[in-house]
């Protein structure tokens, strides 16, 4: 065993392979075999979404390599030395004799065979729910290569013209996309009362607002049945009693870690139902690891157990498991911050770190902005973010970051997510080095000026008061001078229509005598993304009013209908 160690891999999609490539580079004499259930091997299953909206065409491009090589049983042999067996089913882990037992699915051939470390890398399964009608040809995941192909037949074919998806997580919303591009006329279920649910409500309501003019949403209501007509789909009847006629639903409403396996060898399971590892990915028998979507792994910030079923940090773990299983416990993985990104037609949409709820959970005090501001200058053709970035009230610690728009998402939740691995206050981002030129970003990012909004907060230049907040106050018929510093053109184009004065930010100065005259009185400013409104405020408390707020995000944060 000593410079030919047995390593049998279970699972062929994202952590297996890593951990099967990762353990043949630490040593080369290795005897490496790799199980796969399905006929495929390292699915890049999240470009499934792509393949069936068709941003691609050829199949093969979710199993290639870089260089175009479709990574099948005969290019693992050749190319690493790996043993790939495909359509077999690992039925069993003997733990006490070190083997395990499999099922060829098409031979029906069985076997067993004998290991010094097993990495188990078994996945998950998406939820289907138990509601009468789920059987009926038209339903569908969006989990698998054969739901990709299923569903790209339907794109290809044309025929189906009324779709639902059922979930407005992130696979709905990318299954919305690919169904949108289809052709298909769309309806989105969600049970619970906002989209992606792991953003804060008001940039969940801002993404549905959006999402209102790609397809219908519902929320607060769930699919209570499927009806069909000769084993096929034709409407949903919701929980209200109120049916959608269709002939596709796409049930998208998040997954299970595949535990079967690791439950019946008595490996220890968390409470959440994932397999037990420790940083080394190490399950609960230290010749066992197992990484990727079948594991509970830690939220750094939090320290909580987690479920975070991301093809990125299935890899991540798959490498430490692979090296561990050859070197000892040399490489750890050490949690995760959940950051996660979608793209939603042009917009981008996403979160690293914690949102307000879950600061809550952790019972951390925090401080909150929005900033709403374009990604690069005008002349370059800037895009819109909206940016709400959390900190610790105390330590001044950056928490959280959720970003969406049209502008570059992506890039702003790299610099946070590093900024909060890094263990980064708001006092280090508002000098951070980033570049610049106006084709990538603003002489001042959007993330750092982020980091300025939260600074002036915390050390007590202005008070910020949120959309929602305005809006419950509006609704009680609370007596507040509302004051909109844009120009009157941007006036007439669009506004809220909730009592505001108009007062452009440039005569403002020779125009003091329209503020009320009660100094103590509320007043809330705000321009289109309130930067106009921060600099209102200001001025306006340097001449002594002592309740003056700035509405965070402004106008274009603001999640609920305009007068215009």
């Amino acid at each position: 065993m000593e410079n030919q160690p047995k390593i049998i891999v279970i699972g062929g999609s994202a952590a297996g392979p890593k951990a099967a490539a990762r353990a043949r580079r630490m040593n080369e004499f290795a005897e490496i075999t790799m199980f796969q259930k399905g006929p495929d091997l390292s699915m890049a299953s999240c470009g499934f979404p792509y393949f069936v909206g068709g941003f691609f065409d050829d199949r093969n491009k979710l199993l290639c390599t870089p260089t175009g090589v479709v990574r099948d049983p005969k290019f693992y042999w050749n190319a690493k030395g790996i043993v790939a067996r495909t359509n077999t089913e690992v039925t069993k882990i003997d733990r006490k004799n070190k083997r395990v037992e499999f099922t060829n699915l098409v031979s029906g051939e069985t076997g067993s065979q004998p290991y010094d470390k097993l990495i188990i890398a078994t996945g998950a399964t998406a939820n289907k729910p138990p509601i009468p009608g789920i059987e009926l040809q038209g339903i569908s995941t969006l989990q698998s290569m054969q739901d990709a192909d299923y569903l790209r037949k339907i794109r290809d074919d044309g025929q189906i013209k009324k779709a639902v998806v059922i979930g407005g997580g992130l696979i709905g919303i990318e299954t919305i996309e690919a169904l949108n591009l289809a052709g298909i006329e769309l309806t989105l279920i969600e049970l619970l009362p906002q989209l992606l649910t792991f953003l804060d409500w008001k940039l969940a309501k801002i993404l549905e607002n959006y999402l209102r003019t790609k397809a219908e949403v519902i929320t607060q209501n769930g699919v209570a049945e499927f009806i069909g007509e000769k084993g096929k789909l034709e409407a949903v009847r919701l929980q209200d009693g109120s049916e959608i006629p269709c002939q596709l639903a796409v049930v998208a409403i998040g997954v299970r870690p595949n535990i079967g396996l690791a439950q019946a060898a008595e490996l220890e399971i968390g409470e959440l139902g994932g397999i037990t590892v420790n940083q080394y990915m190490q399950t609960s028998d230290p010749d066992i690891y197992a990484a990727g979507d079948c594991c509970e792994i830690t939220n750094l910030i939090s320290g909580k157990k987690v479920l975070a079923p991301y093809g990125d940090l299935a890899n991540l773990e798959g490498r430490v498991a692979g090296e561990n299983c050859i070197k000892g416990n040399v490489a750890s993985f050490p949690g995760t911050i959940q950051t996660g990104i979608c793209k939603f037609f042009d917009w981008g949409v996403g979160i690293t770190g914690l949102s307000e709820e879950k600061a809550e959970e952790a019972g951390l005090e925090y401080v909150k902005i929005v900033n709403a501001s374009p990604d690069k200058p005008g002349f370059m053709d800037g895009k819109l973010l909206i940016t709400k970035l959390l900190a610790d009230k105390n330590s001044r610690r950056i928490l959280g970051a959720q970003c969406l728009g049209p502008g570059d998402v992506a890039k702003q939740l790299a610099i946070w997510a590093t900024a909060i691995k890094g263990n980064l206050t708001v006092d280090d981002m508002v000098n951070a080095d980033l570049p610049y030129a106006p084709p990538f970003s603003l002489a001042i990012d959007h993330s750092i000026a982020s980091a300025h909004i939260m600074q002036n907060k915390m050390n007590g230049v202005f008070e910020g008061i949120s959309a929602l907040e305005v809006k419950e106050k509006v609704d009680r018929g609370e007596d507040l001078f509302l004051l909109d510093t844009r120009g009157a053109d941007e006036f007439s184009e669009t506004r809220l229509g909730i009592g505001e004065t108009l007062i452009p930010i440039g005569w403002l100065r020779s125009r003091m005598d329209e503020l009320p005259k009660d100094k103590n009185k509320e007043i809330i400013t705000f321009c289109k993304i309130s930067l106009r409104g921060y600099e209102a405020a200001v001025l306006i408390k340097a001449h002594g009013y002592t309740n003056v707020k700035v509405m965070e995000g402004g106008i274009a944060g603001w999640p609920f209908e305009k007068e215009k």
